[in-house]
């Protein structure tokens, strides 16, 4: 297993995280019981993942109840994220948003559920446009100040979103989103228009979800293997947009890449996700151990250039303006350095170019 640094803290998570979708009866992405949740998570620790992702609303609640089932006796050893934002009850409006009155129930609900004293990672699970910004990030901070959460999160932001979040936190002094889980994978990759030059450029670290596309990227599917009604793609097409066309394309060149390396096409999508840039971990989730036990050997799985060329090529989405705009104009000739945020010269992979005299 690979381990990687979360956004730009200091706490190091597993680079493949488990995902809780599929635990408890309320979803039909697994209905996974507490037996099969306990099994679960100990072959997933048992493989080097320390990190758990779930969220409140995931089986309203049974998700992270059976994950807290689970982890008892080994909590202190796991990094454990959860999310708050979406409905948690048909009827009662204060029970869903990024108010600090629902995320105050909510946090004091996932901990109870967890069984822990708390929340490694805390994350909003997606922008609320009727509620001030400045409420939800002054909520998030007082979390972090009490000790009931650690980090802070986001998910399903637009990058300019973010932006605003993360600037007025850094007016205000408030604890700063650290990361963002976001879509992306082969079928998937809008996130390369913005987000991840952003995350880059601010160390925010990506989480992904669905890299495979609800399972379509397994290798299942094709032209001849008409979509199932029953399946975690039926599920996930419902909110994973894509052109399928195209995704058989993508998946005949998996095909190819994963017979040169006697892998399935899944680990090979999955080991892709993984060699992009600012990617923290990319989230799992699988009905049978099998299935995740494949999923997880992707960390060990060592793509070739060949392979990248074929991929990249297959998948790539075309570039939109302003970014073509902003590629011809950065690859034009300019005598100055290439410097990327100057904030971060000391990290790794930037060069500190303080005190370099420059011809004029």
């Amino acid at each position: 297993m690979q381990y990687r640094r979360l956004g730009n803290s200091g706490l190091i998570v597993s680079a493949l995280s488990l995902g809780t979708m599929q635990f408890g009866q309320a979803m039909n992405v697994g209905r996974l019981d507490q037996q099969a949740t306990n099994e679960m998570i100990k072959f997933a620790l048992d493989r080097g993942i320390n990190f758990i992702d779930t969220a409140d609303v995931y089986s309203r609640g049974e998700s992270e109840t059976q994950v807290g089932v689970a982890i008892k006796g080994v909590r202190e050893e796991l990094v454990v994220a959860t999310k708050v934002r979406l409905p948690m009850s048909d009827d009662n409006f204060n029970r869903s948003g990024a108010t600090r009155v629902n995320i105050m129930r909510g946090v004091e609900s996932s901990l109870r559920r967890l069984q822990t004293d708390y929340i490694d990672l805390y994350q909003i699970h997606g922008w609320d446009s009727n509620t001030p910004l400045e409420e939800t990030l002054r909520t998030l901070d007082d979390l972090v100040r009490q000790g009931k959460v650690r980090h802070i999160g986001l998910s399903n932001y637009l990058a300019w979103q973010a932006a605003v979040a993360l600037g007025i936190q850094k007016e205000l002094g408030l604890e700063k989103y650290i990361t963002a889980q976001m879509y992306y994978g082969l079928v998937g990759r809008d996130l390369e228009h913005d987000w991840l030059s952003f995350a880059e450029y601010t160390g925010m670290g990506i989480l992904v979800w669905s890299t495979l596309a609800g399972g379509f990227l397994s290798g299942k599917y094709n032209r001849g293997n008409p979509l199932p009604t029953d399946t975690r793609f039926a599920e996930a097409g419902q909110f994973v947009p894509f052109d399928v066309e195209h995704g058989y394309q993508i998946v005949d060149v998996l095909n190819t890449v994963a017979q040169r390396h006697n892998a399935t096409p899944a680990r090979v999508a999955i080991a892709w996700t993984l060699s992009r840039p600012a990617i923290s971990s990319v989230i799992i989730a699988a009905r049978s151990l099998k299935h995740l036990d494949d999923n997880i050997m992707a960390a060990d799985l060592k793509l070739t250039d060949e392979d990248f060329q074929a991929l990249d090529a297959v998948s790539d989405p075309g570039t939109p303006y302003p970014k073509w705009m902003v590629r011809q104009l950065d690859q034009a000739e300019d005598p100055r350095p290439k410097v990327l945020n100057p904030e971060r010269f000391a990290e790794g992979g930037v060069h500190d170019l303080r005190g370099t005299q420059f011809k004029t």
